[in-house]
């Protein structure tokens, strides 16, 4: 793989795990609602898999340490359960809230 393209899956990836904060009615990212959900589904809901995989297997590398601490909870919450629910329980085209009752992503 080039460093070209290297690099712009590592650039893809932090962006993806950025999540804007808004106090006030958002509007559409690229413009329009059916071009939200497009790039929903054609890209943001593969990182997110990638990032509960990579999630995954940060929490089996680091479970030795976060057993004696009594943070084993606390890292899978946010390493594992935080991208799923941000891939899988949320509307298409919604990059702000998620679950049923419409909570801000991440924030169970």
């Amino acid at each position: 793989m080039t460093r070209s393209k290297t690099a712009l899956i590592v650039i893809t990836l932090t962006l993806a795990l950025c999540q804007p904060v808004s106090a006030q009615q958002r509007e559409p990212i690229t413009g329009d609602r059916g071009s939200d959900m497009a790039v929903d589904l054609i890209l943001v809901r593969p990182l997110g898999i990638v990032a509960t995989v990579i999630g995954t297997a940060g929490f089996i590398i680091a479970l030795p340490f976060t057993v004696p601490s009594g943070s084993v909870e606390e890292t899978a919450s946010e390493w594992i359960g935080a991208p799923l629910e941000y891939t899988f329980n949320r509307p298409l085209g919604n990059f702000d809230t998620c679950g049923a009752d419409r909570h801000p992503c991440g924030s169970r």
